[in-house]
């Protein structure tokens, strides 16, 4: 919908386009320099900044005038936004992690994972829904209506912008209230904050390339990922494919969030008595069989893909976010998670780089073929590149001779 909205408000094409690469890089330049300050003056700061960040965000987005400055602000709230982003990655699951108490903390994570997939799933499903209702100006007439409002009702495009900013307000204010746990005290050395985030980074750096369980578990999640948000992303395209009417296309989305009911319970039974190696092979075997559903394109029938990748999603997060944790040291885990996240972003910037390619180069190939028939073509690199990259990824397993039995958090 994001996209939408900035197009109806004026912009061009190439200028939405140009606002997502701004968005990224900024994410890309502050994710591991955010999460280590976060490790360093504290993580309940950074999550309080986040929060603020995104205020401001949605305030430029909200008021911004249409005209020769609404493309300049609308930069400045890309800027705002991805530094958000960054911020909050890795610092707001590191404080929730080390605020459980020590014993039995890994099962305890669990059921906090477990619970956040149901409410993110209800706020998502609540989200769509409102989201969708405040974009459509009739209903907002008849809304307005029923409170008795008798002027207009202005432009409907930033409804959906304005209630966001409403929700951010409420998320600023929570962020102030957390606290960080007593266990963490204040940094060990003397070293001013800077130098002390660029130790902390370097000696992340060090233990996740080195320890070839992190090196494994961030490679098969960056494949995972990359290839099911690539879906994601052109998600309406596939629908059209398959000849489902574009009115369906919110109630996919909201059947969509609402798997993450369904997956909350089965990741954490499943993670309690699964292996890294088990679970992360039934992740594979969801998203291999979602791929490969792309590729016949049954008209109408294909929906069913939404299924196996809807659920797929939620698992490896849950899993990811369950193991990482239990591998990593207290005093690093912010600046750990935001390697996850910055690897999570480049994973797809590659593959969304590699699939504009391989859709460049089928079009100049058959140059009569139409936009539908060329994306459905490009569908068959899919499955094969995840087949390839998860046979790749397992051979490193097995070459290097990767063990999973030690889970330790100071390991």
């Amino acid at each position: 919908m994001l996209g939408v909205l900035f197009l109806d408000l004026g912009l061009k094409l190439e200028q939405y386009a140009i606002l997502n690469v701004i968005w990224a890089v900024t994410i890309l330049l502050f994710e591991i320099p955010s999460g280590a300050l976060a490790d360093v003056i504290g993580r309940r700061w950074m999550v309080i900044v986040a929060a603020a960040l995104m205020v401001g965000e949605m305030f430029v987005f909200a008021f911004a005038p249409v005209g020769v400055w609404f493309f300049p602000l609308l930069v400045i709230n890309r800027v705002l936004s991805g530094m958000a982003e960054a911020c909050a990655s890795g610092a707001d699951e590191a404080l929730a992690y080390d605020s459980l108490p020590d014993e039995g903390r890994e099962e305890r994570w669990r059921g906090v994972l477990a619970t956040l997939m149901k409410w993110s799933s209800g706020g998502f499903f609540i989200a769509m829904t409102v989201g969708a209702l405040a974009f459509d100006r009739q209903f907002i007439e008849v809304a307005a209506r029923l409170v008795g409002w008798g002027g207009p009702v202005g432009l409907t495009t930033r409804w959906p912008v304005y209630l966001t900013l409403a929700t951010s307000v409420p998320a600023l204010i929570c962020a102030l209230a957390m606290r960080e746990p007593p266990s963490r005290g204040k940094p060990e050395t003397a070293q001013p904050p800077l130098g002390n985030a660029i130790a902390n980074i370097l000696e992340a750096a060090r233990f996740v390339f080195r320890d070839p369980r992190v090196r494994l578990l961030l490679l098969s999640a960056m494949l995972f990922d990359s290839l099911v948000r690539l879906f994601l992303t052109f998600g309406s395209n596939y629908y059209r494919l398959i000849e489902i009417p574009e009115f369906v296309n919110g109630f996919l989305g909201s059947f969509y969030a609402l798997l993450g009911f369904l997956a909350a319970g089965l990741a954490r039974r499943m993670g309690a008595r699964f292996s890294p190696v088990q679970a992360f092979s039934l992740v594979a075997v969801l998203i291999f069989t979602g791929l490969l559903g792309l590729c016949f394109g049954t008209p109408q029938w294909g929906v069913w893909v939404v299924i196996p990748l809807g659920l797929s999603m939620p698992f490896l997060s849950f899993y990811v976010s369950s193991y990482l944790n239990e591998w990593t040291d207290s005093k690093i885990r912010a600046t750990v998670l935001s390697f996850r996240g910055m690897a999570l972003n480049v994973g797809y910037a590659a593959v969304g780089v590699g699939f504009a390619c391989l859709v460049s180069s089928i079009r100049v190939a058959s140059p009569g073929l139409s936009e539908g028939a060329i994306f459905g073509q490009a569908l068959y690199a899919l499955p094969t590149t995840f087949a390839l990259g998860w046979l790749g990824i397992a051979l490193f397993g097995w070459l290097k001779k990767v063990h999973f039995v030690a889970r330790s958090a100071k390991t």
